[in-house]
């Protein structure tokens, strides 16, 4: 069910403390950790606690926490340094998007330059 933690999602794991992660925020709502695969110097989730498989089905049940999620990203953007050059928030929303975790988060991607268009 919606919102209800996964038993087989990587990222319910996280956030139950099943698996571990590099945290570097955490609030009621949200949990922020680096990618272990990251594609820039910055390369930081920011997840719900709430299982939505992406980020349109998340925003269409609990616009609140979506928000949450789009301000933590800013939070962390800003407490990772890379407001003032520049960041990317992206949500990768099915397999042909690269969504490879099929619970919402969001991308925070900074440190360098990011072109455009993207890959």
């Amino acid at each position: 069910m919606a919102g209800e933690p996964q038993a087989d999602c990587l990222f319910c794991k996280i956030v139950a403390g099943e698996v571990p992660a590099t945290v570097v925020r955490e609030t009621e709502t949200t949990v922020a950790f680096r990618d272990i695969n990251p594609q820039a110097p910055t390369h930081v989730l920011v997840i719900p606690k709430v299982h939505h498989p992406d980020g349109a089905s998340l925003a269409a049940a609990e616009p609140q926490i979506a928000a949450d999620v789009l301000r933590e990203a800013g939070v962390v953007a800003a407490e990772e340094k890379i407001v003032a050059t520049g960041y990317r928030v992206i949500f990768n929303t099915g397999r042909g998007a690269g969504q490879t975790v099929f619970h919402a988060h969001a991308h925070v991607l900074g440190g360098r330059g990011l072109n455009w268009p993207p890959g």
